[in-house]
């Protein structure tokens, strides 16, 4: 299919592809690196974030070379570097420009080409090929793209094919659409031309700036390479105009990590709209997953090929369950909030779940990001908002429903499977959890048989899965299969701890096995859980429940607060992204459900508006042109004023409303 195994933990086997000095592929680490974002002509300034990012821990340093002074200053950057004492291999980044590729294949050790605008270009028309006038296409692209094959196969320089979603050309979108399969093509056509030529030290990759067409894509591109050709060459994984801050990070390490799980990937590079340097730490924290990793053997380990998957790896479905309460169906997921922690709950410690209350009025205010559940078996002695519910172990429910039928209404029992067989004990008539380990050491198989034979013809029941498997998310997802194979549609949600030293592990933990469960349509919730060792730590229920409605958000499963798409940076950059990107935070962050792109030059940006509602890209030095999904509504405006002009653009089209009072 796509992945050497859906149960356990093994790498792809890739080519062995040489960047200078660098081994890629073939099981070697996998790599890290990142982009600088300096003006390439300033050749010291290069030269200093370059060493920055390789004292961060950069294995490669990719420097965009837009036209051909560019490429050839890369060598007075490379000869810079060296004389410094720094062999760190260098990657010229190419768009539209086939000359200087040529001349940056002669210097750096690897050159990035985008097929969708090394040869062809993009005017967003539609237009109808015969197959014949589609053959004399691909050989124009044979015929201008075999001249820089043939140069780094002189030179022994490597290459990335690197397809972007948001700048698929006229020409594959018109024959494929805008989809995984227009990707996958797009560099499959440039990778059979350098094979023609018997050339391999290639790299690919399939970006996106929405995580679940990136992964789509690259399962695609993989099963393609081995019906085709049998073999597989190295993928560099990223997700393209992630953003920054938590979202940033949160979208990266969905889109990265939920391909890593399944032991894809040979180099990664997490694109933020920050400092070039700071996406190092991130890319360590996700690959020092897998630098270990021994995967816990499923017991009764199926071999799941396509034949039997009751789902498809390469499109989103969501899988079909009935509704118990407002979960499960056509209901979006929902968030538990875990309160554990807590000996008792003031009204006070809601707010860091999304819910406020006002005295005054004796009214609670529901924010966007609002938990729907709570769990805990501490004491409450107030009215709860009207949309929250809590969950209690079995033993403090049953006491409480005891004492006053009435909270049958408002409390729910979470049960172990073995409370849950047991008939004698009293469940809730309307909804009751019930939690199941998948595949862990301790998980006795024959009680999965009663358990799957009470839950189906129970319409009450929500599952709840988890694992301490270290490959948990593929124990989990394998629980999925089971589920399916015995026709359960019980609702489910997902249950994920993390014990890692610090939050920022924890949110990759988090988004790797959450996320990735999400992007394939397998959960009706979330509840996150943290705890490093034995320490007494207070609780982290605002920083949980953010995460948790972030990864929602990033994964388009459920959506509660603007989405920014928004570019790392780079040496074509026009304006400062960070500050600019920060500004339309600032003033637009309120906007629910509006998805907002920041694009630091043309490369991306009108094809990166196909997934946005509006955009804000530089079109020169001070100028910015405004979009409307891939519409141009205002052109080269002064960008003192720019900002102004967006929020302008989007009262106009009825995408504003003002700050809600506090």
């Amino acid at each position: 299919m796509y992945c050497e195994s859906l149960t356990e933990y093994k790498r792809l086997k890739t080519r062995e592809v040489k960047v200078g000095n660098l081994l890629l592929g073939n099981n070697h680490p996998i790599r890290v690196q990142t982009m600088t974002t300096t003006d390439t002509m300033d050749t010291m300034a290069t030269v200093e974030q370059s060493i920055r990012c390789i004292e961060a821990g950069a294995e490669l340093v990719r420097i965009t070379a837009p036209s051909k002074k560019e490429a050839e200053n890369l060598q007075h950057i490379k000869d810079e570097l060296r004389k410094r004492g720094y062999d760190t291999p260098l990657v010229a980044d190419i768009h539209f420009t086939p000359n200087a590729a040529e001349i940056a294949a002669r210097i750096v050790e690897k050159v990035r080409v985008n097929p969708g605008n090394y040869v062809d270009k993009k005017k967003f028309e539609q237009i109808e090929y015969t197959d014949a006038e589609y053959a004399e296409e691909i050989e124009r692209i044979r015929e201008r793209f075999t001249p820089l094959v043939l140069i780094c196969k002189e030179h022994g320089t490597a290459m990335r094919i690197g397809t972007n979603h948001g700048s698929l050309s006229d020409r594959i979108m018109s024959r494929y659409g805008d989809t995984a399969m227009g990707m996958v093509e797009s560099a499959m056509e440039f990778l059979r031309i350098a094979r023609a030529e018997d050339y391999h030290q290639i790299i690919l990759s399939m970006k996106s700036s929405n995580p679940q067409v990136m992964v789509h894509a690259y399962r695609l591109l993989i099963n393609h390479m081995l019906e085709e050709f049998g073999e597989c060459y190295p993928l560099h994984l990223g997700v393209t105009e992630a953003g920054d801050g938590e979202d940033g990070r949160i979208k990266s390490a969905i889109g990265i990590g939920t391909l890593l799980e399944d032991g894809i990937g040979d180099t990664i590079r997490v694109s933020l709209t920050e400092d070039p340097e700071l996406e190092i730490p991130v890319c360590k924290d996700i690959v020092k997953r897998y630098a270990a990793i021994a995967a816990s053997p499923i017991a009764d380990a199926l071999t799941l090929n396509a034949s039997r998957l009751p789902y498809s790896p390469f499109e989103y479905k969501r899988r079909e369950s009935f509704e118990v309460s407002n979960i499960g169906s056509k209901h979006v997921p929902v968030v538990v909030a875990d309160f554990s922690k807590f000996e008792k709950i003031t009204p006070e410690d809601l707010q860091s779940i999304g819910y406020t209350y006002d005295a005054a009025t004796d009214k609670w205010n529901i924010g966007d990001a609002a938990a729907d559940y709570l769990y805990t078996s501490a004491q409450v002695d107030f009215a709860l908002p009207g949309t929250l519910k809590v969950i209690l172990p079995h033993i403090t429910w049953l006491l409480m429903v005891n004492e006053d039928p009435k909270h049958s209404e408002k409390y729910i029992p979470i049960l172990d499977a073995d409370e849950y067989l047991n008939d004698l004990i009293v469940k809730s008539s309307h909804i009751n959890f019930v939690m199941i380990d998948c595949y862990s050491e301790n998980s006795p198989d024959q009680q999965l048989v009663k358990l799957f034979a009470k839950i189906k013809a129970d319409k009450t029941a929500v599952l709840c899965l988890s694992s301490t498997n270290k490959n948990a998310m593929q124990s989990i997802r394998r629980m999925f299969v089971e589920l399916a194979y015995n026709e359960i549609k019980n609702p489910v949600i997902i249950i994920c701890d993390s014990n890692n030293a610090t939050m920022e592990e924890s949110l990759i933990h988090y988004s790797i096995e959450a996320g990735g469960l999400l992007l394939d349509g397998f959960c009706d919730g979330v509840c996150f859980g943290y705890q490093y060792g034995n320490k007494t730590i207070a609780p982290q229920t605002k920083i949980l429940n953010s995460i948790a409605f972030g990864i929602l958000q990033a994964t388009r499963t459920r959506i509660s607060k603007t989405e920014y798409i928004s570019c790392p940076s780079c040496g074509r950059t026009l304006f400062d992204l960070q500050e600019t990107t920060a500004k339309i935070r600032a003033v637009t962050n309120h906007l629910k459900g509006v998805k907002i792109a920041i694009m630091g030059c043309i490369v991306n940006g009108p094809g990166e508006m196909a997934d946005a509602d509006f955009g804000y890209v530089g079109s020169g030095v001070g100028k910015i042109t405004l979009y409307k999904g891939k519409e141009v509504v205002k052109r080269n405006i002064d960008s003192a004023i720019a900002v102004d002009e967006l929020i302008n653009l989007l009262k106009e089209n009825e995408a504003w409303v003002n700050v809600p009072a506090i």
